[in-house]
């Protein structure tokens, strides 16, 4: 299946005609989506207006601190040295509280709390020879200080202050769990955070410059991949290829193998039946038949892909290797990706920041309720329990031991409802921040390797600052269309976090047909959002070429990549089979010397230079490989980038030119060699007008 560009019109479109005044990038441009940039600016500055109400007048001492009863903060004020709050019945919050309400407005437990220096040591109850102590002998004398404040230690018979849950008991031992600690009878222990933090900072500080090491050597080798593409793409990728085909040809053996030994026993499906335990399948001839047909017709496709399409996967190649040369010409785009990297970081800090400094006390007033510690007691089936009450008031009821107990942050109310709009729209505008600083950059490095491709003489013609000329014509003309189109995305990942958040609220009572329809809706929107994110990476490639507005350019690219959609599927796979590869070479490698250098398994090495001392020495290895990812996916992205400029300007120059010296081509000479093509003349032998 080959395309003729000078073919009848399809319904793909009809091919791009020739342009004398086409010289790559078009510098004579006009701004794009006017509409749709004046509105994200005037969203960004209803944006920046939420961040600052929320800077102003939020609270995050409601994120950072727990409360007491008495609604008191725990760790600051009068409180600073008791950070921790200690829960006297912790089963009550989880009787008197849903799963689904705590998950909506945070965990609000009708028992008294208080906040303590530190939590129970020992597990302990008040022994019946205690009854009649003081509290001070009994509580405080011991260091168990945990009564509720104004619990005075001459209380005589400590019998009296227990039914009235002044005190607590019986207690258990627990250990603090981050700020909040939870104590009570039959609770599980939890992991010492602050112990944990301490251990783990040490260990950063011993081997803080060795994870910079291993981060430098995931940076060179990624770079040396990328620059030695251009001498052993083709011998790489075949050997891939071959790879693929020989891991199948072992499936295939492996799976005649087990076949034949299972056939020659008479193991049968037959008398195995139907059973849910599926390792039972594995003992049956039928499942290693069925495996056998599966490889040997995967094997056998790409057997005639590899035959029939090797031309394409040539083109493939010459393309990686022209992208590789783009990538060494044009260095400053490698580390593009830092730009990126910190508009990410200050978008994800600014909502961050919106989302840490919560909605002001005086807009979410504290909630109190009557508690009583056995709401059965005589004088107590009048009172309204868990409704709302006022501290400042002094309770006067015949229940034992009535009280007035802080439960939660009022969540209703129409400036509750208000607020919660606008964290939404927080929420909006970070995917939509997001998309749109990934959107830049994509828009950004396709204008600079388009100013490669697009130059005759290579390296003579190529702008003295391709990348930052790109970047500043991106800015200037395309931040509506980039908008544009990260807007629609940002719409689509929208409605998946709603679906998967009702997914997740409806879990228990989903039947099997509820659980297919969602399962279908989700699987429906993330081939949407696939296809999106490839229909814009293409787009912005047009827009910074043409500089036309987003759905032309998206048009145009769809079009012209379906008449070509062959050679789009090679290319795409080809590429990222190879980009694999050179992730698996970088983030393994490191993390191979990783594992072998922090566990001192690389003698050599270990008596130049000491190995740290470290309490978890997974903690930089786990580091280090993350690092490693993070920096080959970065540099990865860019090529791919790259690769894919090239594809579609490659593509162009077929459509415009034909090799004449009025019309000549400009792609790499190994490309016109694949294709049986040639120029005839240059440029220069007719002067023409840039």
């Amino acid at each position: 299946i080959s395309y003729s560009p000078h073919s009848s019109p399809c319904p793909s479109g009809k091919p791009a005609k020739y342009d004398p005044s086409f010289r790559g990038p078009i510098r004579n441009r006009s701004c794009t989506d006017i509409i749709c940039c004046v509105l994200f600016f005037l969203f960004i500055l209803g944006y920046i207006a939420v961040g600052i109400l929320a800077w102003v007048y939020g609270d995050p001492k409601q994120v950072l601190y727990p409360r007491n009863s008495t609604g008191a903060y725990c760790g600051i004020g009068e409180n600073k040295e008791k950070p921790y709050l200690l829960y006297f019945n912790i089963f009550s919050c989880v009787l008197n509280t849903n799963i689904i309400a705590i998950a909506q407005n945070g965990l609000k437990c009708p028992t008294p709390q208080v906040c303590v220096s530190s939590c129970p040591e020992a597990s302990w109850t008040v022994e019946p020879r205690q009854f009649s102590q003081t509290v001070e002998q009994v509580f405080y004398a011991a260091n168990r200080n945990f009564c509720l404040p104004g619990v005075p230690g001459n209380m005589h018979q400590v019998g009296n202050p227990l039914p009235f849950h002044l005190c607590p008991t019986p207690l258990s031992h627990s250990e603090p769990h981050l700020t909040l600690s939870l104590s009570n009878s039959g609770l599980l222990d939890s992991l010492n955070a602050r112990d944990i933090s301490v251990k783990i900072f040490e260990d950063f500080a011993q081997s803080w410059y060795w994870i910079l090491i291993a981060l430098g050597l995931a940076l060179v080798l990624s770079l040396l991949f990328i620059l030695l593409l251009r001498l052993v793409a083709g011998p790489l990728v075949f050997v891939l290829i071959i790879g693929v085909l020989g891991v199948l040809a072992y499936g295939i053996y492996h799976c005649w193998e087990e076949y034949r030994v299972l056939r020659d026993k008479g193991a049968s499906i037959s008398q195995l039946g139907f059973t849910t335990n599926l390792s039972a399948y594995r003992n049956v001839q039928e499942t290693w038949l069925a495996a056998l047909i599966i490889l040997a017709v995967l094997e056998g496709v790409l057997l005639l892909m590899l035959i029939f399409l090797r031309q394409r996967i040539c083109i493939a190649i010459a393309l990686l290797k022209e992208a590789s040369r783009a990538v060494g010409y044009i260095m400053s785009t490698m580390f593009y990706p830092l730009v990126t990297f910190a508009l990410l970081l200050v978008c994800i800090a600014y909502w961050a920041i919106i989302a840490l400094y919560p909605l002001p006390t005086w807009l979410t007033p504290p909630e109190y309720v009557f508690w009583a510690p056995n709401s059965s007691l005589p004088g107590c089936e009048k009172v309204p329990m868990n409704t709302s009450c006022d501290p400042m008031e002094q309770v006067n009821s015949s229940c034992p031991g009535l009280m007035c107990v802080f439960q939660g942050y009022q969540s209703t109310g129409l400036a509750q409802r208000s607020l919660f709009n606008l964290q939404i729209y927080a929420v909006l505008g970070l995917f939509w921040t997001i998309n749109w600083v990934l959107a830049l950059g994509q828009c950004v490095l396709a204008g600079a390797f388009a100013s490669f491709y697009w130059a005759f003489h290579k390296p003579r013609d190529i702008p003295t600052f391709p990348l930052g000329s790109a970047f500043l014509r991106t800015l200037r003309y395309h931040t509506g269309s980039l908008a544009f189109g990260a807007l629609i995305l940002t719409l689509v990942q929208i409605a998946r976090v709603i679906l998967e958040y009702i997914d997740h609220k409806l879990r228990g009572a989903q039947n099997p047909l509820t659980r297919c329809i969602l399962c279908c809706f989700k699987c429906c929107l993330w081939c949407l959002e696939k296809f999106i994110k490839f229909l814009n990476r293409n787009a912005y490639i047009m827009i910074a070429i043409y500089g036309k507005n987003f759905c032309v350019s998206a048009k145009n690219a769809f079009m012209l990549l379906m008449r070509n959609i062959v050679r789009v599927v090679v290319l795409d796979k080809v590429t990222d089979l190879l980009l694999f590869f050179g992730k698996l070479l970088v983030v393994g490698g490191v993390g191979v010397l990783s594992f072998f250098f922090f566990t001192g398994r690389i003698p050599s090495l270990g008596k130049t230079f000491e190995n740290p001392q470290l309490n978890y020495y997974w903690l930089p290895i786990m580091v280090s490989i993350l690092g490693a990812y993070l920096i080959a996916s970065g540099f990865f992205s860019v090529f791919g980038m790259c690769v894919d400029t090239l594809f579609l300007c490659f593509l162009e120059d077929l459509e415009r030119n034909d090799g004449s010296a009025d019309r000549p081509y400009y792609m790499s000479k190994s490309l016109l060699k694949i294709l049986g093509k040639k120029n005839k003349g240059t440029p220069g032998d007719k002067k023409r007008k840039k």
